[in-house]
């Protein structure tokens, strides 16, 4: 397939090139853009529609804004697509979200254009506000724009920011990109002339002057009339919600229209006031029909043909562990009413929107408000509810104090269903669930199970629906199942109790969630090497099977956990439990496999486990090691 045909985009490398173009350009620039957009993605794959949405939005900010001296920080960072293409990294653009590429989010070792990382949402104010305080503090003059949506504005953080910001009374434009119509009207010339007014030198200046008049009159009635003012002008324009905030509220003003675009941005990039908040509308997918017409299934996509749309999904040879987990959920459900379900602005991602279509009335999505959606899942158990809390691996962090404080503390019977487990592939280290094991497994009374395959997670969900009196975890990877013979039910599994097997000899190797299979490839290898291995499946990093451990520690020489998250989580749990058990003292050599002590980026999951050494050839490695041998001279030996 050709390329698209840019000529005007074949001659902007960075801001700079694109600011040295006449205004009546723009559109032909934009137009561009959008088709280089989604061609790069039709290869890549990748986070399509919100792209799509802001490249107008895109070339005005960086035409008007002097960037990098002024801050452009994007939030959740999966819009910056257009922003990367116009930063010097159109060269590197169909390398998105593979091995050495570019990132699929802002990146600031990536540019001097990413003055600030992210991939969760919700940041860009918080940062942007110490980006303003920092210029101040140092005597410069810079501007410090946030680009916030694409349901962003969901999530209190955002809001906690914005209030922070109005009481300091800095200098910060926040651009409020608001694609679903969530919050505004239709937007049309009578509100872009009104913002186009309400931002002008002459409005600007009386109200400046009018606030210095006020300012010597007592405080509540300076406080009044200014209210007054500011309440009587959100009649007209709308965003009283923002202006209670502290910030001066523009718009709805059109994100596609360059007409109302450039001289509003110009505006309030000369405007001396505090926090200004710009609310632009857009269309998600904008341009581009398919993603128009479908913007749930456009927002991340995998490889696709332009003209049609459709996406190269290959034939799954197992169902995906998200659906087994939604799946099994229901079929739960149906036996039991006090089953609910919870997810926080991600229903087909956790496969809750199955759930949702059998139970409506006991679906709930909070969101993106992990911390308001744990402790919403505690009322709900303290009522004898069941709720099974969806939620990623990575985004559950961002409601650790809710887990400790609302729901361990408490002893509430919460199921966190923790999918995105272990690495993720293209998302990269913001996405992957490297954690969730260590920073639940140190909370008193939680039960941890991790899923080998699709079947053991059915059996977890029928478990987790009888845990009723502590919290507790189920966490299962991204991507399809290995193929295992599913059961027509799920049957509880006994609580802290693993599963041998394959018996062997001096080698034990203990895996913990879906590294069995590498550990079983594993045990293959070391066979030939005459050094048949036993392998377990652990099935629970917390409470752990002392009866399994201490018979694996007993019988081997070497005993090998692997696990598919950080140091601290059931690898150490062991290491600690047979030092107190004494088993350490006989000389057992034990080693625990974990990812590395760094973020991996992103590349093929195999790619990434294989550079973690937790395959079927690093525990090999890591067995012969503990035997004082070398894999590269046993395979000499053998040959």
């Amino acid at each position: 397939m050709t390329s698209p045909n840019t000529p005007l985009l074949d001659t902007v490398h960075l801001p700079e090139d694109l600011r040295r173009l006449d205004e009546s350009q723009l559109t032909q620039l934009a137009d561009e853009l959008r088709k280089e957009m989604v061609d790069a993605v039709s290869v890549t794959g990748g986070h399509l529609g919100a792209g799509l949405g802001v490249i107008e939005l895109t070339v005005a900010l960086h035409y008007v804004f002097n960037t990098p001296d002024d801050r452009l920080v994007w939030d959740v960072g999966h819009q910056a697509y257009p922003h990367k293409i116009l930063t010097g990294r159109r060269d590197r653009i169909r390398t998105l979200r593979q091995g050495g590429g570019l990132s699929g989010f802002t990146k600031r070792a990536e540019s001097e254009y990413d003055p600030f990382g992210t991939a969760h949402s919700s940041t860009s104010i918080s940062a942007g506000l110490g980006m303003a305080v920092a210029r101040d503090l140092g005597g410069r003059d810079n501007n410090v724009i946030a680009v916030i949506g694409d349901g962003a504005m969901s999530a209190g953080m955002a809001y906690e920011a914005m209030n922070n910001a109005g009481a300091m009374d800095k200098r910060l434009i926040v651009i409020l990109n608001d694609n679903d119509m969530s919050i505004a009207p239709p937007v049309g010339a009578m509100s872009a002339y009104l913002a186009r007014s309400i931002t002008g030198h002459t409005y600007m200046t009386i109200r400046r002057r009018g606030k210095k008049l006020t300012s010597h009159l007592p405080k509540q009635v300076d406080r009044f009339i200014t209210r007054w003012v500011e309440h009587m002008r959100g009649f007209v324009t709308g965003g009283t919600l923002f202006e209670e905030l502290g910030f001066y509220y523009v718009g709805p003003i059109d994100g596609h229209n360059f007409d109302h675009l450039l001289p509003v941005l110009k505006n309030v990039r000369d405007a001396e006031e505090g926090p200004i908040l710009v609310h632009v509308v857009t269309k998600k997918g904008k341009g581009y029909e398919p993603a128009e017409k479908s913007d749930d299934k456009y927002h991340g996509v995998s490889r696709f043909n332009v003209v049609t749309g459709e996406q190269a999904k290959g034939a799954a040879k197992a169902p995906s562990y998200t659906k087994v987990f939604a799946e099994s959920l229901v079929e739960e459900a149906r036996k039991d009413d006090k089953i609910c379900a919870i997810t926080a602005a991600m229903p087909s991602g956790t496969g809750l929107d199955l759930f949702g279509k059998a139970f409506p009335d006991r679906t709930f999505d909070v969101g993106i408000a992990e911390q308001h959606g744990v402790t919403f899942a505690a009322g709900l158990s303290t009522e004898g509810y069941k709720p099974f809390a969806a939620i990623y691996s990575t985004f559950l962090q961002r409601g650790y104090d809710q887990v400790v404080h609302d729901v361990a503390i408490q002893s509430l019977p919460v199921r966190f269903a923790i999918d995105r487990a272990g690495l993720v592939g293209a998302d990269g280290p913001t996405h992957a669930g490297a954690f969730d094991v260590a920073y639940l497994g140190c909370l008193p009374g939680f039960v941890i199970m991790a899923a080998a395959d699709e079947a053991e997670l059915k059996h977890m969900v029928a478990t987790a629906v009888t845990i009723d009196d502590r919290p507790s975890a189920l966490r299962y990877p991204r991507g399809e199942g290995v193929g295992a013979e599913m059961p027509a039910a799920g049957v509880p599994l006994e609580i802290g109790k693993g599963r041998i097997l394959r018996e062997g000899g001096k080698v034990a190797i203990l895996s913990l969630g879906t590294r069995l299979g590498e550990a079983l490839k594993a045990a293959d290898e070391l066979g030939s090497y005459g050094l048949p291995a036993t392998v377990a499946d652990a099935r629970f990093a917390k409470p752990l099977d002392h009866a399994l451990i201490r018979q694996l520690a007993n019988n081997h020489e070497v005993l090998i956990t692997v696990e598919e998250g950080s140091i601290g989580g059931f690898g150490s749990h062991v290491l600690q439990f047979l030092a107190e058990d004494g088993q350490l003292d006989r000389g057992l050599k034990v080693r625990a496999m974990v990812l590395p002590d760094t973020f991996i980026d992103q590349d093929s999951p195999a790619a990434m486990y294989a550079k973690a050494g937790l395959d079927a050839q690093g525990i090999v490695a890591k067995a012969l090691e503990a035997l004082g041998r070398d894999a590269a001279s046993e395979t000499t030996r053998l040959a």
